[in-house]
């Protein structure tokens, strides 16, 4: 609807622009012809061109105010549309634009509907307000109230004494205005007094005997030197009085019709020459009457000038309607662009919005964890992401923070965060799932576009956190006895470069430990003198025990009140997780993953150390353990996967009370190796079978082997010893 609004507006400002260019066109080239005329009949009356010189001067002039006027109540009756149903500001505007334009004596809003007319006019040096709206003045029958609103369009008013307004002589143009649903609500006036009208045609001297005098549309007299004969006798009436009243007749029916000319009369006996203009828009006349023996040549010279000023008049008024109408277009494809980026906008924030969980608490039936996250887009989309879901009884987490901002970095986000979905259902490792979104993500960003980001995996059961950095900022931890950096490998952000290494790291949460995951739109956060919040404050906010919504509302506020109304830079994300099982299993996670490359032995070796280390294992059960471990990882390596290509080998590690479990997993060649059959140590070793005596190496060290095939194509080999 809008759109249809600024078209016809743009369509009524060119017809309009049409018009005006038609009567100009057409107003020269009548001059032309009647400067033709004359020049071959009277080409040593050079008075007579100096008589139409001075016509078209005035009328330039005349013209010259009218468009003032005209283009005044235009510019300003864009705000009359906006204010009309507030009538309380409509007085500031006629104020405006008394006060910005010295033609302009008066001004008013007379409403349609409602007796309400808030005037302004000038007295002195200084502008007054009234209102016209009173029992003395009835403005809805005046003439500038009725003819507009009959036309539909601009009106100059017949010249009038307002004894209710401006109490003077003066005309009046006057528009109609109408509201947002195109109805008539009010009529906008500008009056300007004739007295500049007076002077002007006053200093028209083309002969010292010559008089000039400007009529009505109706014949009324305007001006005059007889001021005996102003507002109170018509051209009609001096027809009558005339000598030679056809001739007068004629010449009243030839200004009064709008045509321009020239023609002779006798009056009181005497011959004169009169010749005679009409001024556009308003109707008026102008005439210039000279004595027969003052009318000598000249006219020639002054034809010329006319003729310039005419032609640079039509070109400027050609100019600036092309301008006006270039620039009206322009302005209606920048509202409708404008317009149509914010819905777009709108609809993509609604989108990026309804991918992050946002309902807290978010597992209100769980009592083991504690959380509240929050997202603060420095514009309409961000880069900013966060993320979590429990999958067997262990809590996924990301949060991530997307280089640039805007669209791109939204759309950059929204993959980011399928991306950790997808990976994340299948894996339980956080590096296995940073280094796969890593790869995928760097294969497709042609745009150079790179994520920080921090995936964890918190055990509910035991509190065992295990986390993966990718050049984004080390979390807080948050604990009874104070707060500290999560020590992370800072790696490089995700879409950098594919195949890159990055380092699994993990601890254990007590009870009521909180994570604080933010992104640098906190810390880098800046008040108007470019002071950043920085990670002191930050730290100071940080308290255990705080309840996790309560915590991240108060960082939200600091925040806000350290930028003291300076504008965000940056998308600021926060996300507080605090784990809360007072009755964790007494169990322990380790995790170490190995590539199918047989130098990367010696890994396992440190690992099953460390691992017996948390268990109290001693050095010959240590030994055993590693022994059967490595022959277990050496058949994977060896034989899961085609030769030459790359895989991987997940070594998880469970220490409980009671047990020791070791998990194989690997995405290659299906092979159960339970399956194999015992291996029969009492033939030499020149009769024994190849193969066999790993798996029997494994059964007797370890108490309980199984093999399984996972529904994601997985083989996963568990191995079970007991401890006394």
């Amino acid at each position: 609807m809008a759109r249809k609004k600024m078209d016809s507006a743009t369509q009524k400002a060119a017809r309009m622009g049409l018009l005006i260019v038609i009567v100009s066109v057409v107003t020269l080239e009548a001059t032309a012809i009647l400067q033709y005329f004359y020049s071959q009949r009277i080409l040593s009356e050079e008075s007579t061109r100096r008589a139409e010189g001075q016509l078209a001067a005035t009328e330039l002039k005349i013209s010259s105010v009218v468009d003032q006027v005209e283009t005044a109540v235009r510019n300003s009756l864009w705000s009359v549309q906006q204010q009309i149903n507030r009538p309380d500001s409509l007085e500031a505007i006629t104020v405006r634009l008394v006060e910005a334009n010295p033609v302009i004596f008066g001004s008013t809003v007379a409403m349609t509907d409602k007796n309400q007319a808030p005037y302004s006019y000038k007295q002195a040096d200084t502008v007054i307000t009234s209102s016209l709206a009173n029992a003395e003045y009835d403005y809805k029958h005046q003439e500038w109230y009725v003819k507009p609103l009959e036309l539909q369009g601009g009106y100059w008013s017949e010249p009038y004494y307002d004894e209710g307004g401006g109490n003077m002589l003066m005309t009046t143009y006057s528009v109609p205005v109408t509201d947002k649903r195109g109805r008539v609500a009010a009529v906008f006036t500008a009056d300007v007094s004739l007295d500049w009208l007076t002077d002007l045609v006053g200093e028209v001297q083309v002969y010292p005997s010559a008089f000039s005098m400007v009529v009505s549309r109706e014949g009324q007299i305007m001006v005059c030197p007889a001021e005996t004969l102003v507002m109170r006798h018509t051209v009609q009436d001096l027809a009558s009085t005339a000598g030679d009243t056809a001739t007068f007749n004629q010449i009243n029916r030839s200004m009064l019709s709008g045509a321009a000319g020239a023609t002779s009369f006798k009056f009181e006996g005497k011959k004169h020459y009169m010749f005679f203009d009409s001024v556009d828009k308003t109707g008026w006349a102008m005439s210039i009457v000279i004595p027969h023996n003052e009318i000598y040549g000249k006219a020639e010279r002054l034809g010329q000038v006319v003729s310039l000023l005419m032609l640079l008049g039509i070109a400027m008024i050609i100019l600036i309607l092309y301008r006006t109408i270039k620039n009206q277009r322009d302005m209606n494809r920048i509202e409708e662009n404008k317009h149509r980026l914010e819905g777009e906008l709108k609809v993509a924030r609604g989108i990026q919005m309804s991918m992050i969980p946002k309902i807290f608490p978010p597992y209100p039936e769980r009592s083991d964890i504690d959380m509240f996250a929050a997202v603060v887009p420095a514009k309409e989309v961000g880069g900013d992401l966060y993320d979590f879901y429990i999958r067997d009884d262990k809590l996924f987490f990301c949060i991530g923070d997307v280089s640039g901002k805007g669209v791109p970095a939204s759309l950059v986000m929204a993959v980011t965060r399928s991306l950790f979905r997808t990976v994340s259902a299948h894996e339980k490792s956080p590096q296995r799932i940073v280094t796969a979104m890593n790869d995928s993500m760097s294969d497709m960003n042609e745009s150079n576009m790179f994520v920080t980001f921090f995936c964890g995996v918190l055990d509910l059961q035991n509190g065992h956190l295990r986390y993966c950095n990718a050049g984004h900022n080390a979390p807080v931890l948050v604990k009874a006895d104070g707060k500290a950096f999560l020590p992370v490998e800072p790696n490089l952000p995700l879409g950098i470069m594919p195949g890159m290494n990055f380092e699994e790291q993990g601890t254990d949460l007590e009870c009521g430990t909180g994570v604080f995951l933010y992104t640098d739109g906190l810390n880098e956060a800046e008040n108007p003198v470019h002071a950043q919040f920085g990670e002191d404050r930050m730290m100071d906010i940080l308290k255990a025990g705080t309840e996790s919504r309560a915590l991240v509302d108060k960082v939200v506020t600091s925040v806000h009140d350290f930028a003291d109304g300076a504008p965000q830079s940056d998308d600021l994300t926060m996300l507080y997780i605090r784990f809360m099982n007072s009755r964790k299993t007494e169990e322990t996670e380790r995790h170490l993953i190995l590539h199918n490359d047989i130098q990367q032995i010696p890994q396992l070796a440190e690992f099953v150390e460390e691992v017996a280390e948390l268990a109290n294992l001693d050095v010959g059960l240590t030994m055993s353990l590693n022994l059967a471990l490595e022959e277990a990882v050496s058949n994977v390596i060896m034989y899961a996967y085609p030769k030459g290509s790359d895989g991987l080998v997940d070594v998880e590690a469970i220490v409980r009370k009671d047990s020791l479990e070791f998990i194989l997993s690997d995405n290659g060649t299906p092979f159960d190796p339970t399956a194999a059959p015992e291996a029969d140590i009492t033939l030499d070793v020149e009769d024994r079978p190849i193969g066999g005596l790993g798996i029997f190496l494994v059964r007797n060290i370890m108490d309980e082997v199984k093999y399984t095939r996972s529904d994601d194509g997985k083989n996963i080999l568990s191995m079970t010893k007991k401890l006394s």
